[in-house]
């Protein structure tokens, strides 16, 4: 796989996209939980999504919570970090299942 930090475009990962299995963008700058998601890294996920080939994950990390995975999944994401949204819970399981539901209805 390969990880895409905020600054590095795109691009940069095209000569790869048909070896890897995995890509992820950091919709955080890379350091520390708890960061605010990035709402302008939706366009290069969608950008990814169009270009990389049928099976290929594409992953997001950071800020992902019931207000954000739907952006995420709704421009390609398939599979998530989460962190401080399901932590920050009494009730990991219901987070979960409610992040799921909230992904599942955005495609």
């Amino acid at each position: 796989g390969v990880v895409l930090k905020p600054k590095t475009p795109a691009e940069a990962v095209l000569p790869f996209l048909q070896e890897v299995e995995l890509v992820l963008v950091m919709t955080v700058e890379p350091g520390f939980g708890g960061q605010s998601f990035m709402e302008d890294m939706m366009p290069k996920l969608a950008w990814l999504r169009q270009r990389c080939r049928p099976g290929t994950v594409l992953q997001v990390d950071g800020g992902i919570n019931r207000k954000t995975i739907a952006a995420a999944a709704a421009a390609g994401a398939d599979c998530f970090v989460v962190g401080s949204a399901v932590f920050g819970r009494e009730d990991y399981g219901a987070e979960i299942t409610a992040l799921r539901e909230l992904a599942r209805a955005a495609v």
